[in-house]
């Protein structure tokens, strides 16, 4: 029986060149700036339009009152999301650190889908152990919620109300990305512009950085993180993605 160690893992070029509109669907301010926000910036340098849409506002995750942390949040956002060209914010009013699936959340991300219309929905990871450790409560239910949203959006007799009331007819994407994925299986090459941009984007959530204790300053882990991505291509950085192919390309 051979003993020899694998090989490195072989992943394939997401072809994004064609990606126009993008949907970025996550749990919390922060959550795309933890390396996906350098590979939206190079979508928006690619031309492309980007949409967040944050379920909460992160209003539990410092140690001071709600109302005041997530106007704070959303302000850090706004500023996170200035550093990678993005300037369509929706930030839901989900309980933070209580967040459940359910239709009416998933109704919530068909109602995004369907207005903004992506070819493309990008969430992160359901899975219960992810690289970094055990995966919050929120992100799971965010990236569940996500993947069966993309459906509800396509099809007219799911939450039906959204095309009668509220003008809004069904609306089919044809990716879904999910990043920080056990097994991923493309990746998008970044430049160093866009490695800088993502440093900078997790910069502007100065506050809640500062709320953590021994957090490291961004600068210092995200380049190195997306290396580490980048040697599975073998290249210097990249972000990665599970990539669902939904439709035939545009």
């Amino acid at each position: 029986m051979s003993t020899a160690e694998p090989g490195p893992r072989s992943l394939d070029v997401l072809p994004d060149d064609g990606f126009r509109r993008i949907l970025c669907v996550v749990a919390h301010p922060d959550d795309v700036e933890y390396g996906l926000s350098a590979c939206v910036h190079r979508w928006v340098d690619q031309g492309a339009e980007v949409a967040y849409l944050l379920l909460t506002a992160g209003e539990a995750g410092m140690q001071r009152p709600p109302s005041e942390v997530g106007p704070l949040r959303a302000r850090e956002q706004r500023a996170a999301c200035a550093e990678v060209g993005v300037t369509d914010l929706e930030i839901l009013d989900h309980p933070d650190g209580m967040l459940v699936y359910s239709l009416a959340l998933r109704r919530d991300v068909a109602r995004k889908i369907r207005r903004f219309r992506p070819d493309v929905v990008v969430t992160t990871s359901w899975d219960v152990e992810v690289g970094w450790g055990l995966n919050q409560a929120d992100h799971r239910v965010a990236g569940l919620v996500t993947l069966d949203a993309v459906r509800d959006a396509d099809n007219t007799w799911v939450h039906p109300e959204l095309a009668r009331d509220e003008g809004l007819p069904k609306w089919a994407a044809r990716w879904l990305l999910v990043a920080a994925d056990n097994s991923p299986t493309h990746g998008a090459v970044l430049t160093s512009d866009d490695v800088d941009a993502g440093v900078r984007s997790l910069e502007a959530h100065a506050a809640y950085l500062a709320d953590i204790p021994g957090h490291p300053a961004p600068r210092d882990f995200i380049p190195e993180m997306l290396a580490g991505q980048g040697q599975m291509m073998g290249v210097d950085h990249a972000c990665l993605f599970r990539a669902h192919r939904l439709g035939p390309p545009a």
